[in-house]
């Protein structure tokens, strides 16, 4: 998937403003399990560069998307982030700055797989 991402990153370079997107927004991308923040039912698409939907008429962005978007943060190693609206904390989880191992708050958002969060 970030192989994907990065090549057509390079394509709409002229779009993005960019020449090519930051290592350590790929490299974050790489490490999430996308597959744990949609249902079951549509796992085996976890991976493909397109939006998925997560129920409530609701998707997950596309990859190329979260990737273009927390790109364009330029996140530096010290920034604090606030994401408000998060859905399932895809996006979020992405982040270069999300603290390794670190769940986005599900206590007033959706939770991975439709389990209860706290």
């Amino acid at each position: 998937m970030v192989a994907a991402i990065r090549a057509i990153a390079q394509h709409m370079a002229p779009q993005i403003g960019k020449t090519a997107l930051d290592e350590r927004v790929l490299r974050a991308m790489a490490k999430v399990p996308r597959h744990e923040f949609v249902p079951v039912e549509v796992q085996s698409y976890a991976y493909l560069n397109r939006p998925i939907p997560i129920g409530f008429d609701k998707t997950i962005s596309q990859p190329l998307m979260v990737a273009v978007m927390t790109d364009l943060l330029e996140l530096k190693p010290d920034d604090v982030l606030l994401e408000i609206g998060i859905g399932l904390g895809y996006q979020a989880e992405c982040s270069p700055s999300w603290p390794a191992g670190c769940t986005a708050s599900k206590s007033s958002t959706s939770s991975r797989n439709g389990q209860s969060g706290g």
